[in-house]
């Protein structure tokens, strides 16, 4: 049974939630309002692609994606930026079904793939994305540039 589905503005308060979970993983604030808003903003103005996971009528997961381009290839890439199941739902193959989303979205787009990047502490996520067909891109070194008056 297909668990996942994309997000819609409806699902915004549940999902605004795991979305301040996700964060607050990550070391940031709890801001639910804040949330609300930008996931509000991220659908309606189809900045990004959202796909939830629920589970027993409640959204327990969901990844979001975001449009790149590949000049070199002259085609779209994804952005996989998002991926973030409660804790008390993991285990249960959610991330995967996720990620099968991810995947189709690049299908269905004629995409040449799905980018990702993750913590090299993060052990879960470092053999969870392997298992599911990625492999780490180690040919170029990545940097970042942070606004600070951001």
């Amino acid at each position: 049974m297909k668990n996942t589905r994309k997000a819609t503005v409806q699902d915004v308060p549940q999902l605004s939630e795991l979305f301040d979970q996700y964060r607050i993983f990550y070391y940031k604030d709890s801001d639910i309002p804040a949330a609300e808003k930008f996931l509000t903003e991220r659908i309606q103005n189809k900045d990004s692609e959202i796909f939830i996971v629920e589970n027993e009528g409640k959204l327990v997961g969901f990844v979001q994606l975001y449009p790149l381009f590949s000049s070199t290839r002259m085609k779209r890439y994804w952005l996989l930026n998002d991926l973030y199941i409660n804790e008390n739902h993991r285990g249960k193959g959610f991330s995967k079904e996720l990620i099968g989303e991810a995947k189709e979205l690049a299908k269905s787009t004629d995409a040449c793939g799905v980018l990702l990047e993750t913590g090299k502490s993060n052990d879960i996520g470092n053999q969870l994305y392997p298992s599911c067909g990625f492999e780490i891109y180690d040919e170029v070194n990545f940097y970042e540039w942070t606004n600070n008056d951001a």
